[in-house]
């Protein structure tokens, strides 16, 4: 371990790889705002190609993706069916409400799914002048706040079906959506198949330093252009980031089933801690979320601790710790992280 923190803050946190690097420095560029950077071309057109999706579009970050998706696809006063706790709900500061004008109805659920016989009783169509009409649902998977839990595709076609009864799109967030696919060994395509819109990350667990995809039909990638743009992400030569996508798609996929297995093995320790609280139904992926409430102290105090011995981890509200595992750490660093975190909460607990 040496001086090297363990950081287990984020699967965004990784660094490109000497040979991620030289794809990136050896890439050919144009002009991407132009549509003639023949690297953005190649990453997304091998991105359409594994999703199944007749069009993709580059952008600078996922939170872009995502808005740019809803705002294609909405108008003013529209409303947004979606998980009380997901990312574009959470941690996207009301983009939707701010640069779309959407309304959001949430809906709550321990495992980050809807329900779709609750959510009929809220559809709301242009009928009543009184109502904002209900437009699009947007789902997550895996869904961060539920733990990391992949959504499974019986549901997601469940909600597709409601959404064919009433008339509205389904927007994926598929950040994380790899992960799904490791952990469920159902192919990509064939999970992004019941949605309309589809954002995924390149940065997170496939390693890349920075990128996000939206994939659409063709039809409403013109709109989806035009989004991009209002929101500030054309680029230029982005060629040289793009090739780093590129080269995740071809080397880091199949290789998540060791974050996954390395996540399963700290729950397990973490498990055997004195009150802390592990759902290990719930660690289905690379996140690992610890409760603290039975050992009397407050998260921060136990991250604090945790950072003075090298292990770097998120509070994710006053009584939950947030681990996630990735490229950058291995197995000696993860039995070490859980021996780390046994001996930070036995030290603070007295």
């Amino acid at each position: 371990m040496g001086e090297r923190p363990i950081d287990l803050r984020s699967d965004t946190v990784t660094r490109p790889s000497a040979a991620m690097r030289q794809a990136m420095a050896e890439a050919s560029v144009g002009d991407d705002v132009l549509g003639d950077d023949p690297t953005v071309i190649a990453l997304q057109d091998r991105a359409a190609e594994l999703f199944g999706k007749e069009a993709a579009l580059y952008f600078p970050s996922g939170t872009q993706a995502n808005q740019a998706a809803l705002h294609a696809q909405t108008h003013a006063g529209d409303e947004l069916f979606l998980h009380a706790e997901a990312h574009i709900c959470y941690y996207e500061q009301g983009g939707a409400a701010v640069l779309s004008g959407l309304q959001l109805r949430t809906f709550e659920s321990a495992d980050g799914t809807l329900d779709p016989e609750l959510m009929q009783e809220r559809v709301h169509s242009d009928a009543d002048p009184h109502w904002a009409p209900t437009r699009v649902v947007a789902l997550e998977n895996t869904h961060n706040h539920a733990g990391g839990v992949v959504y499974p595709l019986e549901k997601i076609r469940e909600v597709r079906a409601f959404c064919d009864r009433n008339g509205l799109l389904l927007h994926l967030d598929g950040a994380r959506i790899w992960n799904a696919h490791v952990a469920s060994e159902v192919p990509l395509a064939e999970m992004a198949a019941p949605f309309d819109t589809v954002s995924i990350c390149l940065s997170k667990g496939l390693g890349a330093p920075v990128g996000s995809l939206v994939f659409c039909g063709a039809g409403l990638l013109p709109r989806l252009q035009r989004a991009r743009k209002l929101l500030g992400g054309g680029m230029r030569q982005a060629g040289i980031i793009a090739a780093a996508g590129l080269y995740a798609l071809e080397h880091n996929i199949a290789r998540m089933a060791d974050d996954h297995r390395r996540a399963r093995g700290l729950a397990e320790r973490l498990a055997r801690v004195p009150g802390l609280e592990i759902d290990l139904d719930k660690v289905q992926t690379n996140m690992v979320y610890a409760g603290t409430r039975g050992t009397g102290l407050p998260a921060a105090d136990i991250v604090r601790e945790l950072e003075a011995a090298g292990v770097w981890c998120l509070d994710e509200g006053p009584w939950t710790i947030r681990f996630v595992t990735h490229l950058d750490v291995d197995d000696a660093d993860v039995e070490a992280a859980g021996e780390l975190t046994a001996a930070a909460v036995e030290r603070l607990a007295g």
